[in-house]
Parts: structure tokens; sequence; C-alpha cells
């Protein structure tokens, strides 16, 4: 199997980019009359590194990070519950303050999962039919087209999951509406910074991958293409 010089940085970058942005989801902030949980602010990041990863690498190895990613996610928040679970220790008086911040809901949990699930997976899934059909050219076509879908199916079922019937729906809805909007022009304003480390790193890692042959199925983490049938 072929070793990439970048891979495993990228890998770790994705997966703290999640990490982080599910922590600081817990607040709302408002931008202006936009309004949308922390998160926000960092978690677009980790799209733009599902496109290099699928763009460089292919859908094959960008599936293995997505997987590694739910498996951190899930982990951090199973260690989060079962530690506002345990008895506080003796002088310890901050327990309302973890449940506020750090305590998560059932609701939360799931909506996050499976948010994440549906929308890396498409978002990966669209950029890679994207680049056999353009035959590799207009790379913001892809990036672009690639979050717009995955981005709405992760913003609609995150909020929907998490938070109908817990806020109004006109808050419900403003919150959809204002982190779709905020992603997905994020990815627009950071396209020239796309195109410069996918045109690095394909230099570098001497790698770009057409998954013609590649089994899409989210399921099958560790399925590898026959050789060489994925590259031009």
């Amino acid at each position: 199997m072929k070793e990439y010089r970048f891979f495993t940085l990228i890998t770790g970058l994705f997966v703290a980019v999640l990490l982080i942005s599910n922590i600081a989801s817990s607040k709302l902030v408002a931008f202006g009359p936009l309004s949308f949980d922390g998160g926000t602010i960092l978690f677009p990041i980790s799209y733009i590194f599902g496109d290099i990863l699928t763009e460089v690498y292919g859908y094959h190895k960008s599936r293995q990070v997505i997987w590694i990613g739910f498996g951190s996610a899930l982990l951090m928040m199973l260690v989060l519950i079962i530690v506002g679970w345990l008895p506080s220790a003796s002088g310890w008086d901050n327990q309302d303050a973890y449940n506020k911040i750090l305590g998560l809901t059932p609701r939360i949990v799931i909506g996050s999962l499976i948010a994440f699930f549906a929308g890396e997976f498409s978002n990966s899934f669209v950029l890679a039919k994207m680049k056999i059909f353009t035959k590799g050219r207009w790379l913001f076509s892809r990036t672009i087209g690639s979050t717009i879908v995955g981005e709405g199916l992760d913003t609609l079922i995150f909020v929907m999951v998490a938070f109908a019937g817990v806020y109004s729906w006109d808050i419900v809805w403003l919150l959809v509406i204002s982190n779709y909007i905020f992603k997905v022009a994020f990815e627009v304003v950071l396209t020239p910074l796309t195109y410069a480390v996918v045109s690095y790193l394909k230099r570098t890692e001497k790698a770009d991958v057409y998954d013609y042959h590649t089994n899409f199925n989210p399921f099958v983490a560790f399925w590898r293409a026959r050789p060489g049938a994925n590259f031009e």
C-alpha cells in the first residue's frame, strides 16, 4: 500500500476540528442577523478537509477518515456523558456548570452523529462523482457543489433532531438557515486556499485519484479498489 506524507496529518487535523466543534456547539452565538451554534465557526473546515481528502486521495481513503472521526466523536460524547453521571468529589461544586456546558442530552448526541455521518459521506460522494463527470476540471464546482449538499443535510438533520421542540420553530428555522448560509459562504471564501492545498498535495503526494471503480458503500470502511483502477 502506498504511503502518503501528509495523509496522517490531515486525518489528525480533521478529527481535532470535529471534536473542538462539537464542544463549542454548546453555545448559541449571534452574528448580525444570523444565529448559530459556536461550533459553526470551525466546523466548516472539516468539510474542506473532506474535499481535499476525496479530491487528492479518493473516496476510499476519505471514507476511512470519516469513520475515524465518527468513532472519535462517539467516544468523546460517551466519556462526557459518563463523567457527568459520576458522583462529584467532595468540595467540587461545579456540577451544574459542567452539565450546562458539557452535559450532552441523547438528542444532541444522536443528532450530531447522524448529521455528521450523512453530511460527510454525501459531501465525499458528490465530489467524487462530480470529479469524474467534469474530468477533473473546475475544482470550485466540486468543492462548492458537494458542500451545498453535505452541509445542507448536516445542518438540517442536526438542528431538527437536537432542537425541534426545544426552541420555537422560528428559532429552529433561523438556526437552520443561518448555519447553512454561514457554512456554504465559508467554503466559497476559502476556495482559493483549497485550490492551493489541493495543488500542493497532488504534486507532493503524486496522487490524483478518480473513483471510477470505487465501492461507494459507506459501511465498507477499508475497501480498496483494484490496483491502479482509480488513477489517471
